[in-house]
């Protein structure tokens, strides 16, 4: 803003590279997801198991929709919650402006494509910010589906829908002598249950819905701290943050108390969704600040000419370097000379 217009600049490229880039970009990664989800293309991996593990015979807590924390309702608050809160920011931002002296250094500028289209500083904010949550979220559902496929770890519940025949696997039941797991069956074909059910069970690591939660709390409660000008009060955004935080935390708790996950796969999912979250609002969208018209950010080095400075005692009233004045004001020579000789 110079003299109360908006500043303009005209690009040519920011449609193209919408269109053709960004877009084809996100449905890729959507496509992926998909294929890791909801198809077999990639097969999850068949990961063995000892006969008589407590650790895999809890019983089957029935399918995931009949959870206390459901696929959609999750789904729904990861989708909902963060494209609420940046909605609403960003436009308490544009109605609301902050004061000059606590806007960033530089601003944007209104992009003027071809004859028609404007795209000013808001609109391209809350475009940027929600299309990067998006690619995030997709990505997440890839690195989550991804270690599911690659590990194959069994579930609590893996040996109540698997249902093995130990008796044709050569299995011995336990004994106060051998209270343990006596063998490791790898055979592909120990497990007697329901196919789709057994290949839901190996896919426990990463905790997928522990991942997303994790990724859609971290990115909302970054920008609610960045983003978000409280004045007259220190706790408003720490209880917003760790009410955000509440929700994550209690999916976690459901996935393993219905003994759908154990704690690993839980933490592993948290761990996975606030590294990509982390990583999306430091590296891509700058902590949710503004760029400058420019494309360039000042470098640490560039920014030092509006440091404090000191002035050195050395240059104060300076003296000449040629004669040295006694305490009385009188000269003194700085080297003795010869008397004049009278001719």
């Amino acid at each position: 803003m110079a003299g109360g217009r908006p500043h303009l600049k005209r690009s040519f490229s920011i449609i193209p590279c919408f269109v053709f880039v960004e877009s084809v970009l996100l449905g890729v990664v959507v496509l992926l997801a998909y294929r890791l989800e909801f198809t077999d293309t990639f097969p999850v991996h068949t990961q063995g198991f000892f006969c008589y593990d407590s650790t895999y015979a809890k019983p089957y807590p029935g399918p995931e929709a009949a959870s206390r924390a459901p696929p959609a309702l999750i789904y729904a608050l990861v989708t909902a919650g963060p494209t609420l809160t940046i909605l609403l920011g960003e436009l308490a931002r544009a109605f609301f402006p902050a004061p000059p002296s606590t806007l960033p250094v530089a601003g944007e500028s209104t992009i003027v494509s071809g004859a028609c289209c404007r795209f000013s500083p808001p609109l391209r904010r809350l475009v940027r910010f929600l299309g990067v949550y998006s690619f995030g979220l997709f990505t997440t559902t890839i690195f989550a589906n991804a270690g599911q496929v690659v590990t194959g770890n069994p579930t609590p519940h893996f040996l109540s829908v698997c249902r093995p025949n130990y008796t044709a696997l050569g299995c011995s039941p336990p004994s106060p002598d051998r209270p343990g797991p006596d063998r490791f069956v790898t055979d592909q074909g120990a497990c007697a249950g329901s196919p789709s059910l057994v290949a839901a069970a190996r896919r426990a690591f990463p905790c997928k819905d522990a991942a997303l939660c994790a990724y859609a709390v971290t990115y909302t409660a970054m920008y609610v701290t960045l983003v978000f000008r409280v004045k007259g009060s220190r706790l408003v955004k720490p209880s917003l943050c760790l009410a955000l935080l509440c929700p994550a935390f209690l999916v976690g708790v459901v996935r393993v108390a219905e003994y759908r996950n154990h704690w690993s796969d839980v933490l592993a999912g948290f761990l996975t969704g606030a590294a990509i979250a982390t990583f999306l609002v430091t590296c891509v969208v700058h902590n949710f600040q503004s760029r400058p018209p420019s494309g360039r950010r000042l470098s640490p080095w560039e920014d030092l000419g509006q440091a404090p400075t000191m002035d050195s005692p050395l240059e104060k009233n300076p003296r000449p370097a040629g004669r040295i004045r006694h305490r009385h004001g009188s000269p003194h020579p700085s080297r003795r000379t010869a008397p004049a000789v009278a001719t």
